[in-house]
């Protein structure tokens, strides 16, 4: 038999008990490894990594049920003290107001100077004024969403200054 079909003998009962394989096939992968030092380096390692990934590579942690249970059970003994949805996904070191506000002048000021660029006027003078509507597109869908954005993440603070 050549290398390639004892390497898949090798990798197709891998995953068994060494009873389970075909005695035949413990056979043939036992007299080529004998004759074949490549193939016999080839399994050994394979059979290291193996090993390893099994034993070494995941540590053990304990069960993460216990845990999720206790906190569920916290939770459920001090109902006034849970938290809303925007508590919890919370960015600790986020963008404050103030940013956010700064960012999106930047952003604002930066789409709006892009028509005074030399580079624009001889690009919008080679095709036509038909270039305008996706740029004007591009420019309304960035500050849409940017807007949008804002909104989402900062929606407590707004809804407390507005009253609603």
């Amino acid at each position: 038999m050549n290398c390639s079909k004892i390497l898949d003998m090798v990798y197709e009962y891998s995953g068994e008990e060494e009873s389970s394989v075909p005695l035949l096939s413990q056979i043939q992968i036992w007299l080529h490894t004998l004759i074949c030092p490549d193939c016999a380096q080839e399994i050994e390692r394979f059979e290291v990594s193996r090993e390893i990934l099994r034993e070494d590579f995941f540590p053990f942690s304990p069960g993460l049920e216990d845990s999720i249970m206790a906190r569920v059970a916290a939770e459920e003994e001090l109902p006034e003290a849970s938290a809303t949805a925007g508590e919890i996904f919370a960015v600790p070191g986020g963008l404050s107001t103030r940013g956010w506000v700064i960012a999106g002048l930047i952003i604002l000021v930066s789409l709006a100077t892009v028509f005074f660029g030399l580079d624009f006027q001889k690009l919008a003078h080679e095709t036509g004024m038909s270039f305008l509507l996706p740029v004007g597109i591009t420019i309304g869908i960035v500050l849409t969403t940017y807007g949008a954005l804002f909104i989402g993440s900062h929606l407590k603070e707004l809804s407390e200054r507005f009253g609603l």
